[in-house]
């Protein structure tokens, strides 16, 4: 299957212009024929700073790409996706699984069991590095997120579903400092406070954008989550077919950079008001760690073979959407076990 590429452009001053049928990039001090082919373009991410010409635009919404603005923090600004698939069934079938406080809270309990077992399994693949009291910690926190999951089997509505969740995350977040070396033991956001804090929201960000992206390929409303609810413009569903991809394909590449001290001070500064930001360094190696991340195999049970990061969320997009045409294919929510 054929994804096609997602491209990235931070460098403030750049202007996008439509060549044919190619993107031309015109970059500040840089003088050249810059050009990015779009027949194979399935996104692209623009940064602060970044112009993108009407014809460019026209052309992204004419073939479905899915354009993104994202703010210096990895917040997403806005996006813009042409051409969305016309699957009024499947809309309905979402809609109806969203006012069935049943179904919903099925859907809530899987995606919420699935986040908690895969950070349990980055929790004990940190144990097995970590020797001493770092060690302990590490898999005590491991076996309430195991607790965690039993308890949700129980759960008899979506507020004990996020209580839960709730509570496991403070639990996990506490002791970042055993995951993330450097971290602090808290989840700062709006704004980030910290290096630490800062590259997470950030790569959350670009995570964000992928499964959004998946989410309006297969049909399915993004707007219209199950843990998430309904929240305006906020694309919840996107929110919550993150949760259970966080702990893999982000905190696991944040923890790897800070870990092996390949985050340098020149890749973030701190601006007024405590906020931490990533500099254009910090953007230009974050995104060159990303998309080589995005290559990664990881192991997929339901399908029984590897495929690569990048197709994680179309993967799951896809049985979400089947779910809820056909509720007999139970929804399974992506696991890394072992």
């Amino acid at each position: 299957m054929d994804l096609g590429d997602t491209v990235f452009i931070s460098t403030p001053g750049t202007l996008l212009r439509l060549e044919g049928d190619a993107l031309r990039v015109v970059l500040p001090d840089k003088p050249g024929r810059h050009l990015v082919p779009l027949h194979r373009v399935e996104s692209l991410i623009l940064w602060h700073g970044v112009d993108i010409s009407s014809d460019s635009l026209r052309w992204c919404i004419d073939h479905g790409v899915h354009v993104t603005w994202i703010t210096q923090n990895g917040r997403l600004h806005a996006s813009i996706t042409g051409h969305e698939p016309a699957r009024p069934e499947l809309h309905l079938a979402q809609f109806r699984a969203y006012e069935d406080p049943d179904h919903r809270l099925e859907l809530a309990r899987v995606i919420t069991a699935g986040k908690l077992q895969n950070y349990r399994q980055l929790l004990l693949r940190s144990a097995r590095d970590a020797r001493g009291a770092r060690q302990t910690t590490l898999r005590h926190i491991a076996e309430l997120h195991s607790l965690a999951i039993s308890k949700l089997a129980m759960a008899s509505n979506l507020t004990e579903v996020m209580g839960i969740e709730g509570r496991a995350a403070r639990e996990y977040f506490g002791s970042l400092n055993h995951v993330i070396a450097g971290a602090v033991n808290t989840r700062t956001r709006r704004p980030p406070t910290d290096p630490v804090n800062c590259y997470l929201s950030a790569t959350y960000g670009l995570l964000r954008s992928s499964i959004h992206s998946a989410i309006v390929h297969v049909g399915l409303d993004p707007h219209v989550g199950f843990i998430h609810g309904v929240r305006g413009p906020k694309p919840t569903l996107a929110l919550d077919l993150m949760e259970e991809m966080r702990a893999l394909l982000v905190d696991r590449l944040v923890a790897t950079l800070f870990n092996r001290n390949q985050v340098r001070d020149s890749y973030w500064r701190e601006v007024a008001g405590g906020a931490v930001l990533l500099t254009d360094a910090g953007w230009k190696h974050l995104l060159t760690e990303w998309v080589a991340a995005r290559q990664r195999l990881w192991p997929h049970k339901v399908l029984g073979r590897r495929i690569p990061a990048a197709e994680i969320p179309f993967v799951q997009a896809r049985a979400l959407a089947r779910h809820l045409r056909e509720p007999q294919h139970v929804y399974a929510p992506w696991l890394v076990t072992g």
